[in-house]
């Protein structure tokens, strides 16, 4: 059974994939006056200007081919070639080939593409229309190269796999010229700087300098790594040619003294796929499968280059990932390449290389990394911590079959000072004896390193001096597959191969507590925030341990092969887990359920959950990238009940490149039935006491309300000036005066009975109606949608000389003393009760029907007073105890 609807993940992007390989290729664009180069990662094309990175539209499978002219770029995958216009949308596909395309030209208003069954084929740009095709025998003509030779209008140079070229006229259809060539397969074809000449690369290694207009050789050239996979000319004044090779190098040749340059050996650890020289400066882009982009200047005696920009991976698949501090910014990944590596989420330029791993850093860089033999094998664990790190390294890692452990400095972005390793093993290196696991505290001053043999050492942060040992030779009798410290360094936890979880206290070494399990433990996660353990089996179970209690609180089971990786949210309230069936679960602690589930296309080989809780990463089986996944419940209404049995997850598939949009944002889905919103009763039973959702300020304050006003209420009333008349009259006199207004002197009182003349409210003529039906529920209602100086307006005209009466009043007891039968709306029925009291004092000791119903509701308040005060005094005692037991 599916369940509707998106899940608790949703495929963000990824991270750490720059180049694969497939040659890159060069545009300029004449508006922004600068150039831009593309590059193919899986079914993407990236263009990259001088300091940003544009991802550009997915295609539905693997891009195999690349080329670009002024405005379009061109990309293919199987047989089918599609046009990219402002690097994002696909405004033209060409489909009519029958088998995989290899080759791809533009030329002018067409693109000229090839496939491997020998078919040419000439497209019209704008009208995807075939505007010719060309079909070769692969027996005498397998076409292996392309170009079009500058300045020769409607003419292209194709190259073969026998070793002959020919240069046809594509206009008129004809083959004006075959080339007898050199018994070699061609491999690669260049446009030199000079008219009529063409680098030819051949599969043995030569390279060709051919002038096509007199086919003459002009020279020849020779390297011993074989095949020759790409070839570029300088162009800003030096007569230099670049030549690439499958094993990484590239070499130099000077075109004017007709030798080796020099060499720049190691440039990528693969094949060059593709080289470019930026026409008209001394900057030459390379690309390889080794997911590297890199920029190197020439401005240096000997005429050797530098790295001037680059954009790399890992190589080699990742083995280990976590993030790095609590930013939730930078995420730590160790590859198989022996690098360890560091991705921002942010943005690539903040990404770090710390560098491979070496015994001997001074005497690696000597001998290179192709003749490195002090390279260190591959890191399988590291642990980190943010805390002093600017003062000293701050991660640990330990090798694959290795018995050292490696300290590594973030800040310096190197390998660090130190090399942790047992005493007794510091002259020889054993063969059978290998760290396992690593952890360090969380105030990064030790490290803890479990062994292949059992056992379990300190090492200090800052100096490398071991500190100590647990147990008296080891701390198990099996290999340690897992351990940890807690986060106050009282306890270090570790798990062996024989079955066993150990508890030592940090400081004195000594054991706490042992738990036997019931199967052999694959590995141990703690989530040092809330004290769970989180154990992986053998037998692909997962429990989760209390470290307080020591008890196992949780077990899960469900996955149908090896157990990778775990991590825990943010919170500790989700523990999510990978394994080889290429499942990725998502596991409720609380509720001890599976709230999600979905499978990849390839198992997750390592997992971890950003501390801020958006992003889950994942690195995945035979894959460069890392994966972040977000999380849906940040940010939209997601179901996190249990799933049911017989629920059978849905293959979704991996993050691309550029950020994808989550389609639940826009809220166009209509909610199944089990994401619709839980809508809580008005009272959950009728013996709880239930207080109700209006604010404070509705009711707080209402005793108060006459010192309120009093308060408020200016010292003095505003004065009205006297108004003069127009004419002013005097008085008769020598010296004029003006006659005072004449005082009112009317005594006759203004005061009007209002008992009389008031209308009744609605309250009032409610509480009445009530009074002969016992329903309460509309006075009630109004009474709350009213604000405080309503309500005691309200309130002062029950009385008979407000226009109210004894039988009204009498309904309004009884409408409080109906709130305390039900035990709702607690709080107002007290607040509304005072002000009663307060209000009406004196005509409740006078009328003997009041003082009657007054009794009953003393009674009540009393009982419910009593019940409340017994249950907070066993709440108090029970969070009393709970403290002084733990503590």
């Amino acid at each position: 059974m599916a369940r509707e609807g998106a899940g608790l993940f949703a495929a963000f992007r990824v991270l750490g994939r720059f180049s694969g390989h497939v040659p890159h290729v060069l545009r300029y664009h004449g508006r922004h006056r600068e150039f831009y180069v593309a590059t193919v990662v899986g079914r993407s094309v990236h263009t990259y200007n001088v300091s940003k990175r544009r991802p550009g539209n997915t295609l539905p499978q693997d891009i195999e081919c690349l080329a670009a002219d002024r405005m379009l770029i061109f990309a293919s995958y199987d047989n089918v070639l599609h046009a990219f216009a402002r690097n994002k949308e696909v405004v033209h596909t060409y489909e009519g080939h029958k088998a995989r395309i290899h080759l791809l030209q533009p030329f002018g208003d067409h693109v000229i593409s090839v496939d491997v069954d020998n078919v040419l084929i000439v497209w019209n740009i704008q009208s995807e229309e075939k505007y010719l095709q060309i079909d070769f025998d692969k027996a005498t003509f397998a076409v292996s190269a392309l170009l079009h030779p500058s300045t020769y209008l409607n003419k292209i140079l194709l190259g073969s796999e026998q070793g002959t070229l020919q240069l046809w006229n594509i206009r008129s259809n004809k083959l004006l010229y075959s080339f007898p060539g050199w018994g070699l397969a061609v491999t690669t074809l260049e446009q030199a700087p000079a008219v009529d000449v063409v680098a030819v690369g051949l599969v043995s290694g030569h390279i060709i300098i051919h002038n096509i207009k007199y086919d003459e050789t002009l020279m020849k050239f020779q390297q011993d790594w074989g095949p020759i996979t790409a070839i570029s000319f300088r162009t800003d004044g030096h007569p230099v040619m670049a030549a690439g090779s499958p094993v990484g190098h590239i070499a130099l040749w000077d075109l004017e003294e007709k030798k080796l340059l020099c060499q720049m050996q190691d440039a990528h650890s693969t094949a060059i796929a593709g080289m470019t020289f930026v026409p008209g400066e001394p900057l030459l882009i390379t690309n390889g499968a080794d997911n590297a982009l890199r920029v190197w200047i020439f401005d240096g005696p000997g005429g050797t280059g530098r790295v001037l920009r680059s954009r790399m991976g890992h190589s080699a698949p990742p083995t280990k990932i976590r993030y790095h501090g609590q930013n939730g910014k930078q995420i730590l990944s160790a590859g198989q390449d022996g690098t360890l590596q560091s991705f921002s989420t942010v943005h690539e330029k903040f990404n770090k290389s710390l560098g491979h791993g070496s015994i001997n850093k001074k005497k690696s860089k000597k001998k290179g990394l192709k003749l490195n033999t002090m390279a260190l094998p591959p890191i399988i664990s590291f642990a980190s911590e943010v805390a002093h790190q600017s003062d000293w390294d701050g991660i640990v890692a330990c090798h694959q079959g290795y018995i050292t452990c490696t300290t590594w400095n973030y800040q310096k972005t190197s390998m660090g000072a130190h090399k942790l390793r047992p005493e007794e093993f510091s002259k020889h290196k054993p063969v059978d004896i290998y760290a396992t696991a690593v952890d360090i505290t969380s105030c990064g001053n030790f490290a803890v390193i479990g062994m292949s043999t059992g056992q379990v050492d300190v090492y200090n942060m800052q100096s490398g001096i071991h500190r100590g040992r647990y147990g008296e030779e080891t701390a198990h009798e099996g290999a340690i597959r897992g351990v940890a410290v807690d986060g106050l360094n009282q306890l270090v936890i570790t798990a062996g191969s024989e079955g066993l979880i150990k508890f030592w206290k940090f400081k004195m070494k000594d054991l706490v507590y042992c738990i036997e399990l019931p199967s052999s433990p694959s590995g141990i996660l703690l989530h040092r925030d809330s004290g769970v353990l989180g154990i992986a089996f053998d037998d692909f179970t997962i429990s989760v341990l209390d470290i307080e209690t020591r008890k196992i609180v949780r077990i899960f089971s469900g996955h149908h092969g090896r157990i990778n990786d775990m991590t825990f949210s943010p919170d500790g309230r989700w523990l999510i887990t990978s394994s080889m069936d290429c499942s990725i679960k998502t596991w409720d602690l609380p509720s001890g359920c599976l709230i999600d589930c979905f499978l990849v296309d390839s198992a997750a080989v390592s997992l971890t959950m950003s501390p801020t809780g958006d992003f889950l990463a994942s690195a995945h089986v035979d894959d460069l990238g890392i994966y972040l996944w977000s999380n849906r419940s940040l940010y939209s209404l997601v179901s996190l009940r249990p799933l049911p049995a017989d629920y059978e997850p849905s293959l979704v598939t991996l993050p691309n490149t550029c950020p994808m949009q989550d389609v639940d944002v826009s809220g166009d889905e209509e909610p199944c039935d089990e994401m619709i919103d839980y809508v809580s009763p008005e009272q959950l039973g009728e013996q709880l006491v239930t207080l109700s959702l209006l604010p404070e300020s509705r009711w707080k304050n209402l005793i108060n309300l006459d010192i309120i006003k009093k308060k408020n209420k200016p010292r003095e009333p505003p004065k009205v000036p006297k108004s003069a008349p127009f004419f002013i009259p005097t008085l008769p006199g020598l010296i004029p005066r003006y006659i005072p207004p004449e005082e009112e002197n009317d005594r006759q009182s203004k005061v009007v009975n209002l008992g009389v003349l008031v209308q009744k409210s609605d309250f009032c003529v409610h509480l009445e109606e009530a009074l002969s039906t016992d329903k309460y529920k509309a006075p009630l209602d109004l009474l709350k949608s009213l604000g405080p100086s309503n309500i005691e307006i309200e309130l002062r005209g029950l009385a008979p000389e407000g226009g109210g009466s004894v039988g009204v009043m009498l309904s309004f007891l009884r409408m409080i003393g109906v709130m305390l039968n039900k035990k709702y709306d607690f709080e107002l029925t007290q607040a509304y009760l005072a002000l009663f009291l307060k209000l009406h004092l004196k005509i409740l000791s006078s009328e003997p029907k009041l003082l009657e119903e007054l009794s009953k509701l003393s009674m009540q308040l009393e009982e419910t007073w009593i019940n409340l005060q017994a249950l907070f005094n066993q709440s108090l005692c029970v969070l009393t105890y709970m403290k002084s037991a733990l503590l």
